[in-house]
């Protein structure tokens, strides 16, 4: 799982989205809506990724 990478695409717009969604899709990685950004599989990243399951979209 240490060398493990995931792709995340940003599916949805931050449109509507809380201050505090905002600040994790950025942290993320993300500047627009459907760019793919690459991490490491770690439970930071995971963690991130639970807090706006709704605007992404997650490939192994």
């Amino acid at each position: 799982m240490a060398d493990k990478k995931i792709k995340i695409k940003l599916v949805k717009s931050l449109i509507g989205a809380s201050e505090a969604q905002r600040r994790v899709v950025k942290g993320l990685g993300f500047t627009k809506k459907d760019q793919v950004v690459e991490h490491l599989d770690s439970a930071t990243i995971r963690g991130m990724i639970n807090k706006v399951p709704h605007l992404l979209e997650v490939a192994e």
